[in-house]
């Protein structure tokens, strides 16, 4: 790419068929040969990332080596379900609901993360809603602090800064959620002899948007190298079930209703790509702001928030490391 050439969305299509084929092969190899596994498991939140790989798992293993899960908790959103199976019936796989609520409860999952809310914020009681969000870019100031939305039983919200010790500890306790699904999955992998599929897309790949051993653990992750635009042309070609390509990108682990750019991207998905692919391409801020609505130091701030980020994504996707040779006679 030519960093002195403005930005074209033209350079993020694809041939959509042909990747199509070229992922359902390498699925299909994987699973059978290099795995040794009969199907695939993979927890669906009606979401476009997990429609899409559902597909592709029926159209590579067949739908009955295909086993679908829905994790609902208390705090899910109830549409997320109904989209969970509408993805399910579209596509003929086998499914199974599994509520994580009592694992959650155990774990102090919600009692973790309601203990520092209500140290932070006057009034929090237990049974408010909230979310997390982090400034957008188009927003003045140039720091990455989150902020907590609260929702109190009577209607009323309250937004509140959070320090950085004080928002780890939120995600540290809300973390239990995707690993506990996570956990799920691969019991039901070792039962049928499935391989577990993971569902994150390139960006989530890339920035870390995924939780170490939970929504980030998997055998096999078939679309980790497509911008989630490229997502989205896979499953206008696959057929998925319109309401589902409708439905903006959603982050289900908050009782308030929380979109992906609040909770990790500075910009909608769609922009996020569009700068992520100018900085793997060396796109000068100044070429790409016309294509994302930004002035060039906004998207040189998004640009250093990458990088940031994409340091920080090291650790999530570092394997095992082990200090010692360990050879194979």
């Amino acid at each position: 790419m030519n960093a002195c050439l403005a930005f074209s969305p033209d350079v993020l299509r694809i041939d959509a068929v042909a990747e199509t084929d070229r992922i359902v092969a390498s699925i299909r190899d994987v699973v059978f040969r290099l795995l040794d596994r009969k199907g695939a498991v993979i927890d669906v939140s009606g979401g476009i990332d997990s429609s899409v790989v559902t597909f592709l798992c029926a159209r590579a293993l067949g739908k009955d080596r295909v086993l679908v899960l829905f994790t609902p908790e208390a705090e899910s959103c109830p549409d997320r379900l109904r989209l969970g199976q509408l993805v399910a019936g579209a596509s003929g796989v086998q499914s199974l609901t599994e509520d994580l609520s009592a694992i959650l409860t155990a774990a102090q999952c919600y009692d973790r993360r309601d203990e520092t809310l209500m140290r932070v914020i006057p009034g929090y009681r237990r049974g408010s809603k909230c979310r997390v969000v982090l400034p957008s870019v188009r927003q003045p100031q140039r720091h990455t602090l989150f902020s907590v939305i609260v929702q109190s039983l009577d209607g009323q919200a309250q937004w509140v800064r959070l320090s950085p010790k004080d928002y780890q500890s939120v995600i540290a306790a809300l973390s239990f959620k995707q690993r506990a699904r996570n956990m799920i999955e691969y019991y039901y992998a070792d039962l049928f002899q499935f391989a577990v599929v993971g569902t994150v897309n390139r960006l989530q790949y890339d920035q870390g948007f995924f939780v170490k051993n939970g929504d980030g653990a998997a055998d096999l992750k078939p679309i980790a190298h497509l911008y989630q635009s490229q997502v989205y042309q896979l499953a206008d070609y696959l057929g998925i079930p319109e309401e589902i390509r409708r439905q903006p990108p959603a982050n289900d682990t908050y009782p308030l209703a929380q979109s992906e750019n609040e909770a990790y991207l500075m910009l909608a998905p769609e922009k996020m790509d569009i700068c992520l692919y100018g900085k793997n391409n060396g796109i000068r801020a100044a070429d790409l702001s016309a294509a994302v609505g930004l002035d060039a130091d906004q998207v040189q701030l998004v640009y250093e928030a990458i990088q940031t980020k994409r340091a920080e994504a090291k650790y999530l996707r570092a394997a095992p490391v082990l200090v010692g040779e360990v050879a194979e006679v």
